[in-house]
């Protein structure tokens, strides 16, 4: 009987890696610590909750993160396959109902014969057997310990969750439908306009308001592509209307003109009842968020289904730890999926989990571990976390600066669809190269 695989942690990275084991006819448990005990940040009981916004961003080729969405889908991630199930307007973006994601990725997984939840937290890794570490930013305390005693090094960082209101609670007086540039139908966010006085008395009152103060021994160290509204406006006034309340492409129609700045809001669920406010992280305390965030044109009335919080991202030192089959350089039994690992996002978490899931069921197997080729969005992301420099490990997205140069001479304009061009053929090679011993991707 092929050796069962243990999971630890029942989100994107987690439930990912469980589907492509099985799916390899690996029998798999997956622990997750709901309803048992929740993070800070979680709330729904169910698999794969998405926590920090509901969008997978840019769904064009032109973005890295589009390629490697693309790359999921023809290597039938369920993550891709649940994202495409519940989606919800979002101009270019890809962007999800959360509750429907959740359902839809719980049912899958509770579905299939192969694959038994256990539904408990776990603070010990097995000593046998092979093993999936998949338990994310928001690793409970007693299994960060067991990890970091496992790897001797470990590294964090806080990520910020930004609010979200209630469609019939806005103004739509002040507020205005439209996609920058018209992408999209031409309608999928709303924009909050503010006057240059508007914009420079609410940066003031962000810079004064009160913030949540981190523990005494904590540093803080933000991650740059999810970075609080109150750190961008620390480093002079112009930044947030450079940032997220950038006004270029968003015209109001009642003027014609683009207004100094904008706040924009984003289709949250399906029923479009629900709105977030677009890179309004924050660890501003809740009272403030209500009392600066309604001085917003159009959120004077605004009903916070809920509000921005500040939470603790842990990863470990992926450059010195992990193989770029995932596995631990150190116990090749164990590997690691996900954010933990230093990607950053929930697509690049959901591929993390897809290829220590496929090279898991490989070691239970008997068979040859896999590498995808860096000329990939998933093997470039790997490649980097894999491979970057240590001393300075800090978490990253995937992005086109990840990949192999191109040889050759190529213009510009033309350099990204040749990048994902090449990724497509190297994926299309490696998908093939995963079919020996019975193992194809479907």
């Amino acid at each position: 009987m092929t050796e069962r695989i243990t999971i630890i942690g029942g989100g994107l990275a987690g439930c990912e890696a469980a589907w492509q084991a099985a799916k390899l006819g690996v029998p798999v448990r997956l622990y997750e610590m709901k309803p048992e005990r929740y993070s800070e940040a979680h709330h729904l009981p169910g698999l794969s909750e998405l926590v920090c916004s509901n969008s997978l961003r840019g769904d064009s080729l032109e973005n890295a993160v589009g390629l490697l969405k693309e790359e999921l889908r023809r290597l039938s991630s369920l993550f891709m396959e649940g994202a495409e199930e519940t989606k919800v307007p979002a101009g270019g973006a890809l962007a999800v109902d959360r509750e429907l994601f959740s359902s839809y990725i719980t049912k899958k997984i509770e579905s299939h014969p192969l694959i038994e939840i256990e539904r408990s937290e776990v603070t010990k890794i097995p000593e046998e057997g092979i093993v999936v570490v998949a338990s994310g930013p928001l690793t409970s305390a007693g299994l960060a310990d067991e990890i970091s005693a496992l790897v001797g090094e470990y590294l964090y960082f806080y990520d910020a969750i930004a609010p979200i209101v209630t469609a019939d609670s806005l103004d739509f007086e002040k507020v205005f439908a439209m996609s920058r540039y018209g992408k999209g139908d031409g309608n999928e966010y709303l924009n909050c306009p503010f006057s240059e006085e508007e914009y420079n008395t609410f940066v003031g009152e962000i810079l004064q308001a009160e913030k949540v103060e981190p523990k005494g021994f904590e540093k803080i160290v933000h991650f740059e592509g999810c970075m609080p509204i109150e750190e961008m406006a620390s480093r002079g006034p112009e930044t947030l209307r450079f940032g997220p309340m950038k006004p270029v492409g968003l015209p109001d129609p009642k003027t014609g003109r683009e207004p100094h700045a904008v706040v924009q809001l984003r289709q949250e669920n399906r029923d479009a009842t629900l709105f977030n406010l677009v890179g309004f992280q924050t660890k501003l305390t809740w009272p403030e968020q209500r009392r600066i965030f309604r001085t917003i044109p159009g959120l004077e009335g605004a009903e916070f289904v809920r509000l921005g919080s500040m939470h603790r991202n842990t990863f470990i030192n992926a450059p010195r730890l992990l193989d770029g089959t995932c596995q631990l350089k150190k116990d090749g039994r164990i590997f690691f999926a996900g954010q933990i690992t230093g990607v950053e996002g929930y697509v690049e978490s959901a591929s993390s989990g897809f290829l220590a899931g496929i090279n898991a069921a490989r070691l239970a197997l008997g068979l040859p571990l896999t590498v995808p080729p860096p000329e990939t969005a998933i093997g470039a992301l790997v490649c980097h976390i894999t491979n970057a420099e240590a001393a300075h490990f800090q978490p990253m997205n995937v992005n086109y600066g990840l990949f192999p140069a191109l040889s050759g001479k190529v213009k510009k304009k033309e350099k990204r669809d040749h990048l994902s061009r090449r990724a497509l053929a190297a994926l299309e090679s490696w998908q093939s190269s995963l079919s020996e011993g019975a193992l194809a991707v479907d």
